[in-house]
């Protein structure tokens, strides 16, 4: 089983990639709008296929990216039966199976910061995704969407600290930069809802807490309704369409030499290597403009800001710090050639000398 945790800075939110190696499926868990690409780009190069995107609740704090996982991978889009949304294509039940080739998840319904909650829980007991229920040494609010301190207090003792005591818990946020816990950590250590603590307890703890509403809310809500399909029908694309180019987890569009034809018109190459490589026994690529990469802020003036650029190097690795390096100065089509002038001519490309 392949296992990641994901973060998003600025919801404090974590998003969860599971695959299995076997079939090459994957799920991924409580996703945000801002980082798709990001973890569609991670799937992909982990060898992976969405086949699900699923959500352990509707999210107040940040838009779920599931819409967009769906259009990029074809995968489902699964919310809890009772969480209100429209647009899913799976509604999840307590006891419901979730399959990701031979390994799988199990829902267990756990509402009470909303109705909607759901936890899911490794095939084998040895991890569980809790949402907003359970969180690290705290739990989630309820004081909004259907929110239920009682509820809550059964949902954490009945369907969380019932699994093993090893049971490792991976909340859906944490303000802190806490990752995970335990089932045996949270019921000793927990102080709102940890061993000790009575349901009259828990509700005086929620009912004075005193949070401010967040500040998405009548953003994301609306939008998580609807799975995080734009409200106006009209997305933008899922890449750039001046060429067939593919984002990676590192941050940065890349294109394949094997695809490059197809881009080449119009575009502007740059070629960031040192003056003696460019006349060197590798060659250059015709019609590409040497600008070293130490030069290339301070030259960055006499690029074009009207036509797309595909930087080059040796192995990939210098031109993907120019692209880094243009994308920052604004220019906003940028891509860096995959695997530099090593791999376009180990694929048979012209060079010249």
């Amino acid at each position: 089983m392949i296992f990641r945790q994901l973060f998003d800075p600025a919801s404090s939110t974590y998003s969860y990639l599971f695959g299995d190696e076997a079939s090459g499926e994957a799920i991924l868990v409580d996703s945000v709008l801002e980082n798709w690409q990001r973890d569609a780009a991670l799937a992909r190069e982990l060898g992976l296929r969405l086949v699900a995107a699923i959500e352990t609740h509707v999210h107040a704090d940040h838009v779920t990216g599931a819409w967009w996982l769906k259009r990029e991978f074809g995968c489902a889009i699964a919310f809890g039966a009772d969480s209100g949304v429209e647009g899913a294509d799976r509604l999840i039940h307590h006891g419901d199976r979730i399959a990701c080739g031979d390994r799988s998840l199990r829902a267990r319904a756990t509402p009470g910061h909303t109705r909607g909650c759901m936890t899911y829980v490794l095939d084998d007991e040895s991890a569980a995704l809790t949402g907003d229920c359970l969180l690290i040494r705290g739990t989630g609010r309820t004081d909004f969407q259907g929110g239920d301190s009682a509820a809550m207090f059964r949902s954490v003792h009945a369907q969380i600290f019932s699994l093993p005591p090893a049971c490792r818990l991976y909340p859906a946020h944490d303000y802190r930069g806490l990752t995970v816990s335990s089932v045996a950590e949270e019921r000793r250590c927990n102080p709102r809802i940890g061993d000790g603590v009575g349901p009259g307890d828990f509700a005086g703890y929620m009912k004075n807490l005193n949070l401010p509403h967040p500040k998405l809310l009548e953003v994301a809500v609306p939008a998580n309704l609807r799975c995080g399909r734009p409200a106006d029908d009209t997305p933008t694309p899922l890449r750039p369409e001046w060429a067939p180019v593919r984002f990676t987890l590192a941050g940065v569009w890349e294109l394949e030499p094997a695809a490059f034809t197809d881009a080449v018109s119009g575009v502007q190459l740059v070629d960031v290597r040192e003056p003696e490589e460019f006349s060197g026994p590798l060659g250059r690529i015709k019609g590409s403009t040497l600008i070293p990469l130490e030069q290339l802020t301070a030259r960055s003036g006499e690029l074009s800001r009207d036509r797309p650029i595909v930087t080059i190097c040796r192995s990939g690795a210098r031109s993907a710090q120019a692209a880094v390096l243009l994308q920052k100065a604004g220019f906003q089509r940028v891509a860096n050639l995959a695997g530099g002038i090593l791999r376009w001519t180990a694929e048979g490309q012209p060079v010249e000398h």
